[in-house]
């Protein structure tokens, strides 16, 4: 009888004399002579970038670091400000932000681009068949809409521009990310943007990356920018403020007394 074979990885072993990555060596080989970037991708990706696929990776990278004071960097501020001992625990609780509704949407916003890629009705015929179903189910179009980039997302259209620009790159589904908008815009009978993790989404799908392991790398640009926004803290506090400005906006309504001093 056959025993069971076991668990197996094949991220990381080491030697007394070595640690690898995968089956590259850390010390002889890669430390000094790959980026942060490369790295990354060959480790998450277990393939070896092309020189265009960095350039489109780091730009979103750059793209997704950095959104103001929005809820994740608000949960990292006063979670820092409750917790100053514990950087990392502020960090994590910012990425625990990043969902559905902030900086991951481009999962969703990537699977409906290869459904509606792969649909036997074809993609005009799905679009606006998916279109009418998300907007009777009162549920948003992922990755198209902004609340302040209007009538379009300066970001979007830089990372196409990006990506085309790469040897490689075909543009099958940032073709595919237009095609939807248009659709989109005279089903609703007015504009409605292609947002910035749309665009990953697109551009991210370009060079092979699956839907279901794009908000890891987006985990990983936030995180960056998640620990400026407590260095920030740590040299122009806003916590204390920010819950002022809650107990001062949201007055108490109930039957119990206020003391109004």
């Amino acid at each position: 009888m056959t025993a069971q074979k076991g668990p197996t990885t094949k991220l990381a072993t080491h030697t007394n004399e070595e640690l690898y990555y995968r089956d590259d060596g850390l010390v002889g080989e890669l430390m000094g002579n790959v980026t942060f970037t490369e790295m990354m991708f060959m480790h998450i990706m277990g393939r070896k970038a092309t020189p265009g696929e960095i350039v489109i990776l780091d730009s979103v990278l750059v793209t997704l670091m950095e959104h103001g004071l929005t809820p994740s960097a608000i949960a990292t501020r006063l979670t820092y400000h409750s917790a100053p001992e514990a950087l990392q625990a502020a960090v994590a609780a910012g990425l625990l932000n990043v969902g559905s509704q902030f900086v991951g949407t481009m999962e969703n916003a990537a699977k409906l681009l290869m459904k509606l890629l792969e649909d036997n009705d074809g993609f005009e015929a799905a679009a606006r068949r998916e279109i009418a179903a998300l907007r009777a189910a009162r549920r948003p179009l992922p990755g198209f809409g902004h609340h302040l980039h209007k009538p379009d997302d300066p970001r979007t259209a830089r990372l196409f521009d990006i990506a085309l620009a790469q040897d490689g790159i075909d543009g099958i589904y940032i073709d595919a990310m237009k095609r939807l908008s248009a659709i989109i815009d005279e089903e609703l009978g007015r504009h409605l943007t292609i947002n910035a993790t749309g665009a990953v989404a697109a551009v991210l799908l370009e060079i092979g990356v699956e839907p279901e392991i794009m908000r890891g790398f987006s985990v990983i640009s936030r995180a960056a920018g998640l620990v400026a926004h407590i260095r920030e803290e740590q040299t122009e506090p806003t916590a204390r403020h920010i819950w002022d400005v809650v107990e001062e906006t949201i007055p108490y309504v109930g039957a119990a007394p206020v003391d109004e001093h």
